[in-house]
């Protein structure tokens, strides 16, 4: 028995379509200011509950922070060391001594709210926050560092010692 297929009807002509994904992707909601302005608002109320815990709880009495492993075992002052006082001092207010424990510590509270305020704005225009640092800046950022460890850590230097 041969079976034979009858003729489809031909196909109608084919609609003709914008370049680009086969489906149809529908545009994003639009996001609230409320709601992009909750990843700054968040970060702040953690840094701020931080700086908070650190002035009640003093780090110039023994006992309730660790001691820095490396001051521990090597006895060399590392970047951060005194950087507990610092914020202890800072949240107080008294800059004078925030600077003595740590002056980088302070030159960092200042980098991270000038970046945190042009977060929060950005955040409330709806801009994204994008920040490339070129690595040129990153090793100059390890050279201060470096830098500032060793020459607080030389006999000329003890005034950048906490």
């Amino acid at each position: 028995m041969d079976a034979s297929v009858s003729p489809a009807a031909p196909d109608p002509a084919p609609v003709p379509r914008a370049p680009g994904p086969a489906f149809s992707q529908a545009a994003p909601a639009p996001v609230s200011r409320l709601r992009r302005l909750a990843t700054p608002v968040g970060v702040m109320a953690a840094v701020v509950a931080a700086f908070g815990y650190v002035a009640a709880v003093d780090p110039n009495e023994p006992g309730h922070y660790p001691v820095c492993p490396m001051l521990r075992f090597t006895g060399v002052l590392c970047p951060g060391c005194g950087g507990l006082r610092s914020a202890h001092a800072f949240a107080h207010g008294d800059i004078p001594a925030a600077l003595g424990s740590n002056a980088l510590a302070v030159l960092g509270y200042a980098v991270f709210a000038a970046v945190w305020v042009l977060w929060t704005v950005r955040a409330s225009r709806g801009r994204p926050m994008r920040i490339t640092v070129a690595p040129a800046y990153w090793w100059g950022v390890g050279a201060v560092l470096l830098v500032f460890s060793v020459i607080r850590n030389l006999p000329f230097g003890s005034a950048l010692a906490p």
